[in-house]
């Protein structure tokens, strides 16, 4: 128990030469900082002191009750003494954080994370939680290398310039393009989200290419034009026939750009282009003459080698309850005329 006692003793001892290097050391800062800067760190510091002396002076006494106790050794006690004691510390200042977060005073709750319980990321989270944002910015580039984090919370003070390099170093060309774009910068938006456009259909991704053109930059023209590609060179096919047609908002227009591929699209294709023709038939009333009728071509033309194409009548016939018995009968006469 007398090894207890020590270790509370050489603590408090200890503490106590800290916080008097601690005072000198924030009597210094005043050559750096404002006065009320400095005295707002005192004040944190006394209350921290004043905690820490509290929890000290109660362990001793409690030591003190117990020291006939005779229940642990010295050594498992010490352990026992040393986790305690930190615990209280570290909850202590939990508390304290919590309660500035409470007040709304989010750079003393940062203050405490950061400096007493060692916590870089929840005091950087807590100053973009208060809106500080360039501050937060600092301590995760400073303090934690991020600089994902630090780009957005630049963003969210609106100093686009500093978020822009930070973007640059990570190779996000879309998100320099949006901040260009915030900046009205167009020539250098445009640029970066041409960048990306080009590695989009690099990669064949022709779908997400067309969006940069059409939603970032405004250039419909330029869209239809990489569907288009996608769709000729079987790069996801289906997904940019779709968003092609998706694309072409007047209905004659449109009805005339489904006829015009058809007698484009070779024979090898023509399933994928069935499959369209189901999603543009429900579009409009007035699109469901021209599919059904091209519909009907590709079914006769694959109905030989593909006999399950015939289900396909339904989707272009969805109140004909005749049309069903069509297909039943032809299933029928077809597999009779396999067993024969």
């Amino acid at each position: 128990m007398m090894n207890k006692q020590k270790f509370i003793d050489k603590f408090l001892i200890a503490f106590m030469i800290l916080a008097v290097f601690k005072i000198i050391g924030i009597a210094a800062q005043l050559f750096h900082e404002s006065f009320w800067s400095m005295v707002g760190t005192l004040v944190i510091f006394l209350v921290i002191a004043f905690i820490i002396m509290i929890v000290i002076t109660a362990l001793k006494d409690k030591e003190q009750n117990q020291q006939n106790s005779g229940r642990r050794g010295s050594g498992g006690g010490n352990f026992y003494l040393e986790t305690s004691l930190f615990d209280r510390i570290r909850n202590k200042y939990e508390e304290l954080a919590e309660k500035y977060i409470a007040e709304k005073d989010y750079k003393k709750a940062a203050k405490v994370y950061m400096n007493l319980l060692q916590d870089n990321f929840r005091g950087a989270k807590t100053l973009e939680n208060g809106g500080f944002y360039n501050e937060a910015a600092a301590v995760y580039l400073k303090k934690l290398n991020n600089k994902s984090e630090a780009a957005s919370c630049y963003e969210k003070a609106k100093q686009y310039k500093k978020a822009i390099d930070l973007y640059k170093e990570m190779q996000q060309k879309e998100k320099v393009g949006d901040l260009y774009k915030e900046l009205n910068d167009l020539k250098n938006a445009h640029s970066y989200y041409q960048m990306v456009a080009d590695d989009y259909t690099a990669n064949s991704q022709m779908v997400k290419a067309s969006l940069i053109y059409s939603k970032k930059m405004e250039l419909p023209e330029e869209a239809q034009k990489v569907l288009l590609k996608g769709w000729n060179e079987d790069k996801d096919a289906f997904n940019c026939l779709n968003n092609y047609f998706a694309n072409v908002y007047d209905i004659k227009k449109l009805e005339t750009e489904i006829q015009n591929l058809y007698q484009k699209t070779p024979s090898y294709k023509k399933m994928i282009y069935l499959e369209a023709m189901k999603h543009e038939f429900k579009k409009d009333t007035k699109l469901q003459d021209v599919t059904r009728t091209i519909a009907y071509e590709i079914i006769a033309e694959k109905v030989g080698t593909r006999s399950e194409i015939i289900n396909e009548l339904k989707y272009f016939n969805p109140d004909d309850s005749v049309i069903l018995k069509d297909i039943s009968r032809f299933k029928t006469g077809r597999n009779k005329m396999l067993r024969n």
